[in-house]
């Protein structure tokens, strides 16, 4: 093993950056006026005990941790197993998030096995449903497979900032700017209902259904602070 490879796979180092992250994630929370739009029915749900199915475009996690009502109830969150998604985790687990690893050779029935079982316990889950690798804002059918055999609700959150930059990566990872900003996040429910027994054909309308929600939603909170929604041709 080279020394680079020993210092990437470096506990102390990988939880070094972690915490490095998680300091800009609390700064730009800090200092950021935030509005936070929509939360009303999704807060009331978590505060009774039942868990939600949270779904977020991966180009959105920079705020992932203040997504959700941590102080009403727990989430999940579901991330890769490979280095990046990895410190996703890791940093989400500063804020108290729970985190589920999948690895790329992991059965999709394993992991709803998984799923459920978190969901039974009352935890919400929540998944960035292009992710790790993309297609940037091509949703997987995940989501809608967890909401048929759970039955639970389905919330889309987002979130946008007046102050930012776009990484170069292939989700183009709203990075916010961490001093004088201005934000929203915005939660909003996708209310179809997915059917016990869906066809192939059923489930790739829900999909493109909940994939226009999320843009949709995230389109809308870029307009309130005044960003230039994503386009799929820019």
């Amino acid at each position: 093993m080279n020394l680079r490879k020993k210092i990437a796979d470096s506990e102390a180092v990988l939880n070094w950056v972690a915490r490095r992250i998680a300091t800009y994630i609390r700064l730009v929370n800090r200092n950021t006026r935030w509005q936070r739009i929509g939360y009303e029915e999704l807060d009331q749900l978590v505060e009774q005990g039942e868990p939600v199915i949270v779904v977020l475009w991966h180009q959105r996690l920079a705020q992932s941790p203040y997504f959700f009502p941590l102080d009403k109830g727990r989430i999940c969150s579901i991330t890769s197993s490979a280095r990046a998604g990895s410190m996703v985790g890791r940093v989400q687990k500063l804020f108290g998030m729970d985190t589920i690893a999948m690895a790329s050779k992991t059965r999709h029935v394993a992991l709803s096995r998984q799923v459920l079982g978190k969901m039974k316990q009352g935890i919400s889950i929540g998944i960035a449903a292009d992710g790790p690798r993309g297609p940037e804002r091509v949703l997987s059918t995940v989501p809608l497979v967890w909401a048929r055999t759970s039955g639970k609700r389905v919330f889309g959150i987002t979130f946008s900032t007046k102050h930012g930059r776009e990484a170069g990566t292939w989700d183009h990872l709203l990075m916010p700017r961490p001093w004088r900003n201005e934000g929203v996040f915005l939660c909003r429910e996708w209310t179809e209902t997915v059917p016990r027994k869906a066809s192939e054909e059923e489930i790739e309308t829900l999909r493109l259904s909940l994939e226009q929600h999320m843009n949709d939603i995230t389109a809308e909170a870029d307009r309130m602070v005044g960003r230039e929604p994503w386009s799929p041709d820019a």
